[in-house]
């Protein structure tokens, strides 16, 4: 079989129709109450940028509930905690602005989209509000929001994400495993078991 590829937004528009009326409308460039309720309500989001060659990364970032920051009705704050240091998403974000969050409520179908311009902050005196078992962060990200909306259930609804008994955690070998599989690394397998171990949850913030 040849691919058949899509090249203008002709032909996509042809295949796919026009936008649903109520899909069109939904954008919004300000904060809602109801948009600060989910964000007071969502323990986890991800993080798309790109640099200023265009490429990609998606970063998950997650606190307790409401660990994201409100500054006014356009502009949002969140917090950094320890990790690999890779910082591949505040490396773009130095050389293109740019970014698209989308953030989750465990149980909810839906989800909260938000586009818009980042900077990032080594200090401001709300990082005090961001302080979670004692890790006042070091450095956050400040999103200035163009536009937000509310993303329908059909992705999760189709997937069954969920629902436990979709769930098979143990489809693949420990993440341990895959590290030693994939990665050229020094550890022994037992070495990897260990450190991704019990230990591994008790260094979130330290």
């Amino acid at each position: 079989m040849s691919w058949v590829e899509i090249e203008s937004e002709a032909e996509l528009r042809e295949l796919l129709g026009e936008v649903m009326p109520r899909a069109a409308t939904k954008e919004r460039v300000r904060l809602h109450e109801r948009d600060r309720e989910w964000l007071a309500a969502s323990p986890f989001c991800l993080i798309a940028t790109s640099d200023d060659a265009g490429t990609c990364d998606v970063s998950p970032k997650g606190d307790p509930a409401g660990f994201v920051h409100v500054i006014d009705d356009t502009t949002i704050a969140i917090p950094d905690r320890p990790g690999n240091r890779r910082a591949d998403g505040f490396l773009n974000v130095l050389t293109n602005p740019h970014v698209g969050l989308i953030f989750l409520i465990p149980g909810r179908n839906e989800t909260l989209r938000i586009n818009g311009r980042a900077r990032l902050l080594r200090d401001a005196p709300f990082f005090d509000e961001m302080i979670v078992k004692g890790h006042r962060p070091h450095l956050a990200l400040v999103v200035e929001i163009e536009q937000i909306f509310f993303h329908c259930a059909k992705a999760f609804l189709r997937s069954s994400l969920w629902k436990p008994d979709s769930w098979e955690p143990e489809a693949l070998p420990s993440h341990a495993r895959l590290v030693k599989d994939v990665q050229k690394v020094e550890e022994s397998l037992e070495q990897l078991e260990s450190y991704y171990g019990k230990a591994y949850a008790e260094r979130l913030y330290g």
